[in-house]
């Protein structure tokens, strides 16, 4: 690492992969539970005698050895991080004084520092206390196995629904007309995709929770996930509660089913020439983004599956295993398998191709439809997708109404509800954003930086005194 390298660093300030600490007489200890933090997410970088704004106070020379000592030395303690870890630590100067710099990769393992799990996000750095936490942990490291291949043994035939079997058949053949299913079993079927194995820990075999949830009955998957369900709102009018609800519990084919049909209900058709082919530019968007509600979400955790459409504005949610934390382009989404086993047998059906498609059809459709804007994609604990559409219906609302969605279009979940919070406290400082968000004051910083940008807010008056407020 050299100073022309380091710079562009430290001009970032902290991050979500960069951490700046303190440390000139003595090593700070602290830096012990980033590594663990920056090896259990995507790794990062870690710049010791440096501020938090990214200005230099140096580590001093008599203590530099012993700290580049202490930290080859305690990385290799089993009783402090573990597993351990090699990391190259080294001196840089800059400014006439010298800093501690490192980069920490992202590890195939779960670690932890002095038995404890540490995570990272954009606060820093933060423990992983509860049992949850810890399996979404383990569950990204790949070391908790999948969800989708839970098995339970009490399962039988007769927890499927009646005739599911047939539609997979027929939704089968369309793909290809001598689809080996076609002479198969039902029992064959879900054989033949991996939906019955044996439990290693029990050693009993049964059908496995992709299996309920592909094909089972409302009443089996009540049973098995009774937490399972996918939400679907419109919000056209009445943006507090909603116009029009479905909520659906149904397995995933039925699922997918019900979406385009709510979404056809309430969405305007977009016709579209792809070459000599007329195609439903609405309908081959949201395709793609209900298969990724389904088949992509981490259904061990309660949080709900939502689709709420607004008046210009459609918004996709669902819990994920993300093994990035951020806002991402659409470009730049790297998919990411998290039922690979839903995803091969909806693939059969001629749902989904290989990983990554999905992307690209957004890539080459969305602009059509996008109505000039871009979608914005969080992937964060709860991966969010908005995605902006020509709304042809008008626009009936009142003042407010049409004001609170001109504020909020574009906006992630995340993003709008500090700007909820700012159209309706004019004036408000920092410190209160912070206060009625219940968000750190790290992340509230980065939001109000994006809707400044954005030209959503300006800041009036003095920095001390003055507060923020919608620009209209």
């Amino acid at each position: 690492m050299t100073e022309k390298e380091l710079r562009p660093l430290l001009q970032r300030r902290e991050w979500t992969e960069i951490e700046l600490k303190k440390s000139k007489d003595a090593l700070s200890r602290s830096v012990f539970s980033s590594i663990c933090a920056f090896l259990n997410r995507r790794g990062g970088h870690i710049i010791l005698g440096a501020n938090n704004d990214g200005s230099i106070e140096g580590v001093s020379e008599e203590s530099l050895q012993a700290q580049l000592d202490t930290l080859a030395k305690d990385l290799n303690n089993p009783q402090l991080i573990n597993p351990t870890c090699h990391i190259d630590f080294e001196p840089v100067e800059i400014d006439g004084k010298y800093v501690i710099y490192g980069f920490v990769p992202e590890s195939m393992e779960a670690h932890t520092y002095k038995g404890v799990y540490y995570d990272r996000n954009q606060d820093g750095d933060f423990e992983l206390r509860s049992t949850k936490q810890i399996f979404d942990l383990l569950v990204r490291k790949g070391k908790a196995g999948y969800t989708e291949n839970r098995v339970f043994p009490y399962l039988t035939m007769e927890d499927f629904e009646p005739g599911i079997f047939d539609v997979v058949r027929s939704r089968a053949k369309l793909q290809r007309a001598d689809h080996p299913w076609l002479s198969m079993t039902d029992e064959e079927i879900l054989e033949s995709s991996g939906m019955r194995l044996k439990d290693p820990q029990t050693g009993k075999t049964g059908y496995t929770l992709a299996a309920a949830l592909i094909l089972g009955s409302e009443k089996t998957i009540a049973s098995v996930l009774p937490h399972h369900k996918t939400d679907a709102l419109c919000r056209i009018n009445d943006t507090f509660l909603y116009d029009d609800r479905d909520v659906i519990r149904c397995n995933f084919i039925r699922s997918f089913d019900r979406l385009c049909a709510f979404a056809a209900k309430h969405l305007p058709e977009a016709p579209f020439l792809d070459g000599a082919q007329r195609i439903s530019l609405r309908d081959t968007i949201l395709r793609e983004v209900f298969l990724n509600l389904l088949i992509h979400r981490e259904v061990s955790n309660s949080y709900p599956a939502t689709f709420t459409i607004y008046r210009d504005t459609m918004v996709a949610e669902n819990w994920n295993v993300p093994y990035h934390s951020a806002s991402v382009q659409l470009s730049d989404l790297t998919p990411h398998p998290k039922n690979p086993t839903i995803a091969r047998f909806f693939a059969n059906m001629g749902f989904v191709e290989e990983l990554g498609v999905g992307r690209r059809t957004l890539l080459k459709y969305g602009p059509a439809y996008f109505d000039g804007r871009e979608p914005v994609i969080s992937e964060e604990n709860v991966f969010s997708i908005t995605i902006p559409y020509r709304s042809t219906g008008g626009n009936n609302g009142s003042k407010d109404e049409r004001l609170n969605e001109r504020l909020n279009e574009r906006l992630n979940p995340s993003l709008q509800a500090t700007m909820e919070i700012i159209s309706t406290n004019p004036g408000i400082q920092r410190k209160e954003v912070v206060s009625l968000s219940g968000k750190g004051d790290a992340t509230i910083g980065r939001h109000l930086a994006i809707l400044m940008k954005m030209g959503r807010i300006e800041h009036r008056d003095s920095k001390k005194t003055g507060g923020y407020y919608p620009k209209l």
